[in-house]
């Protein structure tokens, strides 16, 4: 009875568990906060200098919701990472040079510790499992390897990038 009882016990850990992952947002999939909002603040990168651009523009530029693109750039503004300046000729605008934004920092602003188990998360103090658990190092060579991947990408080198693909796509369509 007491072995069913401990059986019970570990089941209903392990459930509760999962349950605070999923609560906590661990996933390895994006949300569609971060994605569009990599995507609108690659629109402002493109305009880096420019002044401030409209949300509407931003928002048909990237084919994306205008009333979405307000939530997530309240948040974007709460971090730091674009300003808002008011009135006709208002918009949004980077905070700093795109070549200082990386991927990493939109990505956490909007989804948070990108990590794939909470196990492995920067808010995680410990894990009662950490000793004995096997799979702990994994979890956490992928969290880094994220994190190297993300933090070396910056806006500017997507710009660069994009540049690069509409020069290639114009010298083979002159040919």
């Amino acid at each position: 009875m007491l072995t069913k009882l401990l059986g019970y016990t570990i089941l209903y850990y392990e459930y509760l568990v999962i349950w605070l992952e999923l609560g906590r947002g661990v996933n390895m999939k994006l949300s569609t906060r971060g994605r569009y909002g990599l995507k609108a603040m690659f629109q402002l990168a493109l305009h880096y200098g420019q002044g401030p651009i409209p949300l509407n523009v931003i928002a048909s530029q990237q084919e994306l919701s205008e009333n979405y693109l307000e939530q997530l750039f309240s948040t974007l503004r709460k971090v730091g990472l674009i300003k808002s300046v008011r009135g006709a000729q208002g918009g949004y605008m980077l905070a700093k040079h795109p070549k200082n934004i990386t991927v990493g920092n939109i990505l956490r602003a909007l989804e948070g510790d990108m990590a794939p188990v909470y196990c492995v998360t920067d808010d995680n103090s410990s894990c009662h499992m950490e000793e004995k658990c096997v799979t702990r190092l994994v979890w956490k060579r992928m969290k880094d390897s994220i994190n190297n991947v993300i933090d070396s990408i910056t806006l500017q080198d997507m710009v660069d990038e994009q540049k690069e693909i509409e020069s290639a796509n114009k010298s083979v369509g002159g040919v």
